[in-house]
């Protein structure tokens, strides 16, 4: 199985970490692109505070991301799991895994990024703020940006494995899964179940709930609707239907009363 997450827009800082080593990073396919993203971001942030601030859509609050943007080349990295923070990430609870679920989430789990493409959850990144929705001057828009050289990268990443696609759709659009590939796809929604519609906090705990019993329990559905067995057995309320035409990502809904 392979488990596409979206990154978090808050991040822990970076610390006293090594400093970042690009070559490191998985999916080795993407070092030029992420070089370029790297570089113009880097130059933009250690020139005007302010047109950094307009293009990344920083409020006056988090002037200091700017700064910290502009020092990404020398800062602390620490493990892509440690830097995510946020709803979906405190449910996953990646650092409160066992030994044989940490291994599955470092070979299973990829987070979309705007900076970085994709990394996996054991890459050493430094903090940073650069969503996908950014327009940098040099590069134009990150998701137009990405598509291409994840169009080169993803499909050898997947593999034969079931994607389970849980990106926002700004992630979602750097690479759309095609052919053999999104026949193996699944999306998830997440409802709440007495008004059937999707709620932020419910979306995101559930999602990181669902990867986590997935890795500790150790399921592997191999196909989308071995997948929705699989929740379901997990204790979920999975409606799902195949897709009309063969080749096309499957769409569940999972409906959720509240969230622990």
């Amino acid at each position: 199985m392979l488990v596409l997450l979206p990154p978090s827009e808050g991040k822990a800082s970076s610390g006293r970490g090594v400093p970042l080593e690009p070559g490191s990073l998985s999916l080795p396919g993407l070092a030029e692109a992420r070089a370029a993203v790297l570089g113009e971001l880097v130059e933009l942030c250690a020139g005007d505070e302010e047109k950094a601030r307009e293009v990344l859509g920083l409020s006056e609050g988090l002037r200091g991301e700017v700064a910290k943007n502009a020092g990404l080349r020398t800062a602390g990295a620490r493990p892509a799991g440690e830097v995510y923070t946020g709803v979906l990430y405190d449910a996953l609870g990646l650092g409160s895994l066992g030994p044989a679920a940490e291994r599955r989430a470092g070979r299973e789990l990829l987070v979309f990024s705007g900076l970085w493409g994709a990394v996996g959850v054991g890459d050493l990144i430094p903090s940073y703020r650069c969503s996908m929705g950014v327009r940098l001057p040099g590069i134009g828009a990150l998701a137009a940006h990405w598509r291409g050289p994840m169009a080169e990268v993803m499909p050898e990443a997947a593999g034969d494995r079931l994607v389970l696609d849980l990106r926002s759709s700004a992630y979602a659009a750097a690479w759309k899964p095609k052919g053999d590939v999104a026949g193996r796809t699944a999306t998830v929604r997440v409802l709440h179940a007495p008004t059937r519609k999707v709620v932020s906090h419910f979306n995101k705990a559930t999602k990181g709930r669902i990867v986590r019993s997935l890795l500790v329990e150790d399921v592997s559905p191999g196909t989308p609707a071995e997948l929705v067995e699989a929740l379901r057995d997990l204790g979920y309320v999975v409606e799902a239907e195949a897709p009309a035409r063969a080749g096309r990502p499957w769409s569940l809904d999972v409906l959720v009363d509240e969230v622990h």
